[in-house]
């Protein structure tokens, strides 16, 4: 009898070993998912700017539009920046030929420009195709 009970208790552990795994996975997945989802730059448009901007500390934004040359090659570094920074920096993209409001409010005369803003102020800003350490930098400097 002893014998029996020790092996259904064994195959109990097993199948619970097997469940947890199984669990697991599903759980990294989800979380991978969720970590993709945060890490690409948000969408800005001139209707939602003031108000996502306002929420979050600290905000990178970058100006651009799908014709700029300069902007494109520089989209990968924003995502990189997205996903390196998520939760400590909110990115952004905002297309100006789209929203051209938001882009004359802040004086936006040549793309790609970038805006560092803490707490809906502009308090920093890079114009032109630049490396990735120099935005990190600049953002380093307002991170604190």
């Amino acid at each position: 009898m002893k014998g029996a009970h020790e092996r259904f208790i064994s195959e109990k552990d097993e199948e619970l070993k097997r469940i947890r795994e199984k669990k697991l996975v599903k759980l990294l997945r989800e979380e991978e998912k969720t970590k993709e989802m945060i890490s690409e730059p948000a969408r800005l448009t001139d209707s939602n700017f003031n108000e996502i901007v306002k929420e979050h500390s600290l905000t990178l934004i970058d100006f651009w539009a799908p014709w700029c040359g300069p902007c494109l090659a520089l989209a990968p570094t924003i995502e990189k920046l997205a996903g390196e920074y998520a939760g400590k920096v909110f990115v952004a993209r905002l297309n100006v030929d789209e929203n051209q409001r938001t882009a004359e409010r802040f004086q936006i005369f040549s793309i790609p420009t970038l805006l560092i803003m803490k707490a809906g102020s502009e308090v920093d800003r890079i114009v032109g195709l630049v490396p990735k350490n120099y935005i990190e930098a600049v953002l380093r400097k307002h991170l604190g």
